[in-house]
């Protein structure tokens, strides 16, 4: 055997070497198909698979923010509005992710819009706009049993933005102002309550006191006289022309 009979398999040995010769990254799986059978998984690492036998579908496994495009929803109370949304999901089963759906990005991306219109459509206007946060568990827990089989896990569900009809948004900020106006005309009235219940309580004080209204009065002169008055006006007690009243009374 010559030379030529040597390097012409070795070369071959070369080639389905390179040809064959995969790395995959960490953040990745390597889903294995022998003669279209599905045979295993293959890790992050370099990786050799057998060539024109074997084919080797790369997964990345790291978390997909996928935007879902804006809705129109006609709420539970007739209003129509527009939403949109972003998905945050990630491959947990390379296998079924190849195997059971043909294109699982796409396929998640459809879940969500069709499920966003679905929920939505199921609250008020009100309840979208106060309870955000029980809406979006809503539609993560839906959403994500339903790619369960696909190998897919749905993180986190955020409604991003709710589109109002302009004669809505006026309607909302009337009942706003109504409501500002409201709650300042019964806080007014609290104040006023309360301060007729404390000065109720302060003229039975000084009623069960004849020295407390002698202060009181006392106090008021001294600020009447801070003031640069021309005019200085002293109301009289009634205490001091008490005995003159009721000697009056007995004549």
């Amino acid at each position: 055997m010559g030379p030529l009979g040597i390097l012409i398999p070795l070369a071959l040995l070369v080639l389905l070497f390179v040809k064959g010769f995969r790395v995959i990254n960490e953040y990745e799986t390597g889903v294995v198909f022998r003669l279209g059978r599905y045979v295993g998984n293959k890790t992050a690492g370099p990786k050799w698979i057998i060539p024109f036998v074997d084919r080797l579908v790369v997964v990345d496994l790291r978390t997909i923010a996928r935007d879902v495009p804006p809705q129109d929803v006609i709420t539970k109370d007739n209003v129509s509005i527009k939403v949109n949304a972003v998905l945050y999901f990630r491959v947990v089963q390379a296998d079924k992710a190849v195997i059971q759906v043909e294109n699982y990005l796409y396929a998640t991306s459809q879940l969500g819009q069709t499920t966003l219109r679905s929920v939505l459509g199921q609250h008020d206007l009100d309840e979208l706009l106060a309870s955000r946060e029980k809406v979006n568990h809503i539609l993560q827990e839906i959403i994500d049993n339903q790619t369960e089989p696909w190998g897919i896990k749905v993180s986190n569900v955020e409604v991003k933005t709710v589109d109002i009809p302009p004669e809505m948004q006026r309607s909302m900020a009337s009942q706003a102002e109504a409501e500002r106006e409201r709650r300042a005309k019964v806080i007014a009235a609290e104040g006023e309550l309360q301060a007729a219940e404390k000065l109720s309580q302060a003229a039975d004080r000084i009623t069960a006191s004849p020295g407390a209204l002698q202060l009181r009065y006392l106090q008021t002169l001294a600020e009447i006289a801070t003031d640069n008055n021309s005019t200085t006006i002293f109301p009289l007690p009634m205490e001091l022309i008490q005995p003159f009243i009721e000697r009056a009374k007995k004549a």
